[in-house]
Order: C-alpha cells, then sequence, then structure tokens
C-alpha cells in the first residue's frame, strides 16, 4: 500500500491502537484526583517556604557514597538531580493517561512549561527559593521518562497480543 511503511504490516503502528485502561466515569475521577494530589504535592515542595535542612536526606546520602571510592561520584547535586527526574516522572505518566498514547513526547513540554512556572514564580516571589536552571532540565527529563516508560510499555502490551481499542484523541 502507498504510505504505509514497509515494518507495518498492515496492523498499524504499536502506538496507534495501543491505549491505557482509563476508562468511565471512575477512572477519570480516579485520574483527576491523582492529578489534583500529585500537583498539589509538587507544588508544596517547590513553592513553600524552603524547610529548616532542606536537602538533609540527599546531603547524608551523598555523605554516605563519598566514603567508598567506586560511588564517591553520587555528590550531592547528582542525587538532587535524579531526585528531581524522580519528582517529575508522574507528570509524564499523568500526561499518557489523559493525552493519549501518541502524544507521550508532549509530556516533555509539558514538564518544561510546569518547571518554569515553578523556577518563575520562586525567582519572583519567593526570595528564600533558589530558582536552578538545572531543575528544568531535570524536570523536563523526568517528564519525558515517565511518559516514555508508559508508552513502551502499552507498546510492548499490544505487541504481545493485548485488546486492541482505538486510541484516545
Amino acid at each position: 500500500m502507498v504510505g504505509r511503511p514497509h515494518r507495518d504490516r498492515g496492523r498499524g503502528h504499536p502506538l496507534t491502537h495501543a491505549r491505557l485502561p482509563i476508562r468511565g466515569r471512575r477512572g477519570r475521577w480516579a485520574l483527576a484526583a491523582a492529578s489534583v494530589v500529585y500537583l498539589a504535592w509538587v507544588a508544596s515542595l517547590t513553592l513553600g517556604p524552603q524547610p529548616e535542612g532542606a536537602g538533609g536526606g540527599l546531603r547524608d546520602l551523598a555523605s554516605w557514597f563519598d566514603g567508598w571510592a567506586p560511588t564517591a561520584w553520587l555528590t550531592y547535586p547528582v542525587l538532587e538531580f535524579v531526585a528531581n527526574v524522580v519528582l517529575f516522572a508522574p507528570l509524564g505518566v499523568l500526561w499518557v493517561l489523559w493525552a493519549g498514547i501518541r502524544r507521550w513526547w508532549f509530556a516533555a513540554g509539558s514538564g518544561l512549561l510546569f518547571s518554569a512556572a515553578i523556577e518563575l514564580t520562586q525567582a519572583l516571589a519567593l526570595p528564600e527559593r533558589y530558582p536552578d536552571v538545572r531543575d528544568l532540565v531535570a524536570n523536563t527529563l523526568g517528564a519525558a521518562v515517565g511518559a516514555a516508560v508508559v508508552a513502551a510499555i502499552a507498546a510492548a502490551s499490544h505487541r504481545a497480543g493485548g485488546p486492541r481499542r482505538a486510541a484516545s484523541h
């Protein structure tokens, strides 16, 4: 067929038909509740006053890693970057659950915009907080990784013979 890639073999691309099982009113309400809880949690961590001893757990962990040569590279800045990636991975997951599998890569843009809003708020309105461009990078990466993992799982499930339904949106 004209326009159809050879690898397609008539089945469609795995992400065209792969879909996550968020169905019905209860599923959408649960997704909405999870989204609100997640966004409120991130806002409380990033927009509230910097608590005394912030980063203490990461600093202790970095000190512990520093005591052994093979893990000495796991410094506080590295651990903080990884923590920010992990913090924003759920945003990517939620993005895919709301927008659909085919648009998973838009999650990076949502992570960038959400992170930019946080960093801008910190810079303009929260003098006790320290905006950092590395946070933008880590948060964007985290959203992209979360979305990519969900998309990869859905595609693998589709290839393994999972249910074939029309993609959302």
